[in-house]
């Protein structure tokens, strides 16, 4: 597998290094504002204009300055890490349009295109499926594992929908029962898992083995079947109902094991890379 550094929202800024922290917790990236504003603006004192302009949004109430937090970042300078002020990837997208600069304009048509184009599936919502399908088939899964995946959206929205009639309303909820399904199977949770697999914020499903996939469907719908036969209700309930069903798929997981001689969980994935920076974010490390 060849390495190189994941391309994510750095690559906006055509070579540009953009530094950035991994939260493992939150699955979320946070980037360097300097960093950013440098790429944007070509200031030669990137500190000072984000300074001003900082001081400029906490002026009009803007809510974007009430989202900076502050993380240890390593200097390009000299190498030694000092607070720095960053922004989530929402953030960060969120500033570009706040930057009066001839260099954010080409960002900000690229936004204002990426707004029309989600407005546009809320019309026709296929423009959505066909979208997800090319990008599928450009990664290279077959039509059969698109099928298949798409199906699999479908299972796991009828799953979501049965959570709700039975008093499931936050998504920290779902989060929650998701986890007690996996657990009782795979004896992980879902961000466990892929970090297991290598994966930040990537679809776990997306990067499973056939077998992975089928237990994890095996999971959830034994787990719908079971909600829909004892109405649970409330988070307590159907977190019992979601271990039998993640249960369900662990007797089935040991018996395909007992045969095969060897585990199904795997590390594989289907990256075409793999991340080399380890910067992680540590417990309550964010200042605001």
């Amino acid at each position: 597998m060849k390495e190189k550094k994941l391309e994510t929202i750095s690559n906006l800024f055509e070579g540009n290094e953009i530094r950035s922290i991994w939260d493992s917790e939150k699955e979320e990236y946070y980037y360097s504002i300097v960093d950013v504003i440098s790429a944007l603006t070509g200031n030669e004192r990137p500190r000072k204009y984000w300074n001003d302009l900082k001081t400029k949004l906490a002026q009009e109430g803007s809510q974007l300055s009430e989202k900076i937090g502050q993380l240890k970042m390593k200097s390009k300078k000299d190498g030694k890490s000092y607070l720095t002020d960053t922004l989530d990837t929402k953030g960060i997208l969120r500033l570009i349009e706040s930057v009066p600069s001839p260099r954010a304009e080409p960002f900000k048509v690229w936004l204002a295109n990426l707004g029309s184009e989600r407005i546009d599936e809320v019309f026709d919502p296929e423009i959505a499926i066909n979208r997800a399908i090319n990008y599928y088939r450009s990664r290279g899964y077959s039509d059969e594992w698109i099928e298949a995946r798409l199906k699999g959206i479908l299972h796991r929205n009828k799953l979501t929908d049965v959570w709700k009639s039975n008093g499931i309303k936050e998504p920290i909820e779902y989060a929650v029962l998701t986890n007690e399904i996996y657990k009782s199977w795979s004896g992980m949770k879902a961000n466990e898992y892929k970090a297991f697999k290598g994966l930040r914020k990537e679809s776990l499903r997306d990067n499973m083995s056939d077998l992975e996939v089928a237990l994890t469907d095996l999971g959830e719908i034994t787990t719908r079947e079971l909600a829909k036969e004892y109405k649970p209700y409330g988070l307590e309930q159907n977190k019992k109902i979601a271990q039998m069903g993640g249960h369900a798929a662990k007797v089935a997981r040991d018996d395909i094991e007992k045969n095969l001689g060897k585990s199904v969980i795997t590390k594989q994935n289907a990256l075409n890379y793999k991340y080399v920076d380890e910067n992680k974010i540590t417990k309550k490390e964010i200042k605001n």
